[in-house]
């Protein structure tokens, strides 16, 4: 029977959907297989995480192909970790940099706080800046060279979902029209923001929730700043500009593929974006460069010449969605930008997404597919849920709209505008928050 709010998410009795719990244990880990739904950074970590673990899965992707699209991000060092149990941390640590420092700084280039981070603030594993797509790359290469690609299956867009005989029926619909079907014990919704499995089950939701604030990024190769493994996000509230290397290209010594990004408010959040949310939406020349001429004066870099520098670049307005009460549903659970879209701040999305893949995968190990999935959504979702109402305070990088409030034109004494405790409480609380403090990190080995 198809699922609907009335005999899933309204039926807590028995979760909505029907167990195969009265199959025999042993079996049910034997022939477990699992469709996930989406290809992107979660769905790919999901996928490798359940293939070490010994579960089947499929992967179904409604693109017509998978391709190294986007602009920078980062990979926290908790989420390295997992990437690390994979064998997959030589493959991104080539394709990215090892980020060394992040420095957060007024416009004027004033800075506010600074931190070690990674092996150089005492991990065990690197915080590493590399190209979305790349990351992407790494992850699509694994995931064929292992679980093989007729396991990986495009141009499949969802469009229903039904319970059959105790197990969980995928139907899907081709550019042309053309529907087929699968089915498995269980399925994982890592479809994006703008996710089909989540809104099979809140049908009502709506749009996702904007900010007011655009984003525009881009990539481009640029001269090395400091050593070439440094970070650095500039501005306050009204506007900030986001600076940091992805990539090393040895005949290219003096250069690095330099990732950049421009935010502003250009609305309070009450009204729809200007435009939909889309990773791949080319951003307008004229709109960015009004937040960054003669705003801000770094000193070593002009965002504006960078800026103009590049071409074409993205444009992506900031959004989320309300935290869910509820992410699992008998065989059915959610993950990734699916279950916790976030604000792009605290460089947390990805990494959060190679958590769930990790976490799942590890309480999959033992019982039935609803027990697991419960479990997961147990522990994840109060911890995504505290990030996503943190990032819309600002997350770390509230230390420098802090600063930016209370001195909008620079300051002489930093300790007199905000005290060093009151700085660290924003920028290393977050760590905590999010889980990636080098206690935490550090607690077990990789």
């Amino acid at each position: 029977m198809p699922y609907s709010l009335s005999t899933v998410l309204l039926d807590e009795r028995n979760s909505g959907l029907q167990s195969s719990s009265n199959l025999d244990h042993a079996a049910v880990e034997v022939a477990m297989k699992l469709l996930i739904i989406g290809g992107g950074i979660g769905g790919l970590a999901t996928a490798l995480s359940l293939h070490r673990v010994g579960i089947d899965v499929d992967i179904y992707e409604q693109a017509q192909e998978l391709r190294e699209v986007g602009v920078g991000i980062n990979v926290l060092p908790h989420a390295v970790k997992e990437l690390a149990a994979l064998g997959l941390l030589p493959a991104v640590d080539e394709a990215g940099i090892r980020t060394r420092e992040l420095i957060y700084t007024n416009r004027l280039g004033q800075v506010v706080w600074r931190e070690l981070r990674g092996i150089e603030a005492g991990y065990k594993v690197p915080q590493i800046s590399i190209h979305r797509g790349k990351l992407l790359g790494v992850l699509l290469h694994a995931a064929l060279e292992r679980i093989g690609a007729s396991r990986l299956h495009t141009d499949r867009r969802l469009v229903n979902l039904e319970e059959r005989h105790g197990r969980v029926t995928a139907i899907f619909e081709s550019r042309s029209g053309t529907q087929s079907e699968a089915a498995g014990d269980g399925l994982i919704g890592a479809d994006g923001i703008h996710s089909r499995v989540r809104s099979t089950f809140y049908p009502r939701e709506g749009p996702p929730r904007w900010s007011g604030i655009l984003l525009w990024r881009s990539a481009i190769p640029w001269p090395v700043h400091a050593d070439g493994h440094t970070m650095v996000i500039a501005g306050g509230n009204a506007a900030k500009f986001v600076f940091y290397p992805i990539h090393f290209d040895p005949s290219q010594a003096g250069m690095r593929m330099t990732n950049w990004a421009v935010m502003a408010r250009v609305g309070d959040g009450a009204e729809r974006p200007p435009r939909r949310e889309d990773w791949n939406r080319p951003g307008c020349l004229g709109e960015a460069l009004d937040f960054v001429q003669d705003r801000f004066k770094l000193g070593f870099v002009e965002p504006a010449e960078m800026v103009e520098a590049t071409g074409t670049f993205f444009e992506y307005p900031n959004c989320d969605r309300d935290p869910l009460p509820r992410w699992s549903f008998g065989q059915v659970t959610l993950l990734g930008d699916a279950a916790h879209p976030m604000y792009p701040v605290g460089s947390n999305g990805a990494s959060q997404a190679i958590l769930d893949a990790a976490t799942i995968a590890r309480h999959l190990t033992s019982g039935t597919v609803e027990e697991a999935f419960a479990a997961y959504d147990a522990e994840r979702r109060p911890a995504t849920t505290e990030i996503v109402r943190t990032n819309r305070r600002g997350g770390p990088e509230g230390v420098i709209d802090l600063v930016e409030a209370r001195a909008p034109k620079g300051f002489d004494d930093l300790d007199a505008v905000a005290s060093f405790a009151e700085r660290e409480a924003i920028a290393r609380g977050y760590a905590s928050i999010a889980s990636y403090s080098r206690e935490q990190v550090n607690r077990q080995d990789v």
